[in-house]
């Protein structure tokens, strides 16, 4: 989604004005001044345009991460805007709201009523489970360019595939009220599945560099599709296939392929199917169970460890109202 200036200052205009608060007067010299007294005030649309492009702004040094976070803290409000004035829960001004949002944005297969879907799927949604990050750094190179910390990058989508909490990030304890145990079904046994079918990401979490390049390479001549190659984002106790609830037995398929590898179910994978190589990976594959032929794994709990989100991550919570 694309969205010109228009379409922000209508988006703004219609949920009323936003509350902005300054620590001191936001002035820019290109833009003038932008917010010319401190403290809490509401905005409209046009002032807000102003407030969230201004970059060159003395006080806050590198206009860049100061620009950032006004954003964040800009998007924060909104959605607090639209959450106390119920415009999520009032048909007529979500319409509205959205009707404003896409007058004067560009998209691809999106129509209007994706976004008043999308819209009443948020009225839940409490501030404080919102938190909006600014991508971690490793210093400049020679153009002066930012380094992006890729091993911390990692963590970070990783936590969000995992659904984990995020620096500052308020969740209510879901209710969940008990259920009768279901009666006990034996399992029925695993077969091995036709290679083709099974989509495949393999990750190196071992010392030995260009590991996964050269399994995957291996792993494709037998059938396997293979999605995306890279390193792992964790530690792995030993070599793992981790998959989601319905991909046993393609895991299981995938394992055979490996000695000593062991399947560990992993909910946040969908339907793609992980190999984690380990310290124990023995540096070579072998063809895979049959087939339709009976397969028994080992299935192994923990074995793989999501690396630490980094601790001075810089980060806005959407319940943060203290004035900056």
């Amino acid at each position: 989604v694309g969205m010109d200036f228009a379409g922000f200052e209508s988006m703004v205009d219609e949920v009323g004005g936003v509350e902005v608060c300054t620590a001191q007067p936001l002035i820019d010299y290109e833009l003038g001044d932008v917010l010319p007294n401190a403290g809490t005030q509401r905005i409209d649309g046009r002032t807000a345009l102003n407030y969230v492009r201004a970059r060159n702004v003395e006080s806050e040094g590198n206009g860049d991460y100061g620009r950032i976070k006004r954003q964040q803290r800009f998007l924060s409000s909104l959605l607090r805007s639209a959450l106390s004035n119920n415009v999520l829960l009032d048909p007529g001004k979500l319409n509205g709201f959205v009707n404003a949002f896409t007058s004067d944005t560009f998209v691809e297969n999106v129509k209007t009523q994706d976004l008043v879907t999308l819209g009443r799927s948020l009225q839940n949604v409490d501030a404080g489970a919102v938190t909006f990050l600014t991508i971690p750094t490793t210093g400049t190179n020679d153009y002066g360019n930012e380094i992006p910390n890729d091993d911390a990058i990692g963590a970070i989508f990783q936590a969000i595939i995992d659904d984990a909490p995020l620096p500052g990030e308020e969740r209510a304890e879901p209710v969940t009220p008990e259920e009768p145990a279901p009666a006990a079904v034996p399992d029925a046994p695993l077969l091995a599945v036709d290679p083709a079918t099974v989509s495949l990401q393999v990750s190196n979490a071992s010392d030995i560099a260009g590991m996964a390049q050269t399994a995957s390479d291996e792993l494709a001549v037998y059938g396997f599709q293979i999605l995306t190659v890279g390193n792992f984002s964790g530690t792995a106790a030993q070599t793992v296939v981790r998959y989601s609830q319905d991909q046993e037995a393609a895991a299981a398929t995938v394992a055979s392929a490996i000695p000593g590898a062991a399947i560990e179910l992993a909910p946040s994978l969908n339907n793609v199917v992980e190999v984690v190589l380990g310290s124990n990976y023995p540096g070579y594959t072998q063809f895979p169970t049959a087939f339709g032929t009976q397969i028994d794994p080992t299935q192994v709990e923990g074995t793989t460890q999501s690396a630490p989100l980094p601790e001075d991550l810089s980060y806005t919570n959407a319940a943060d109202d203290t004035c900056a």
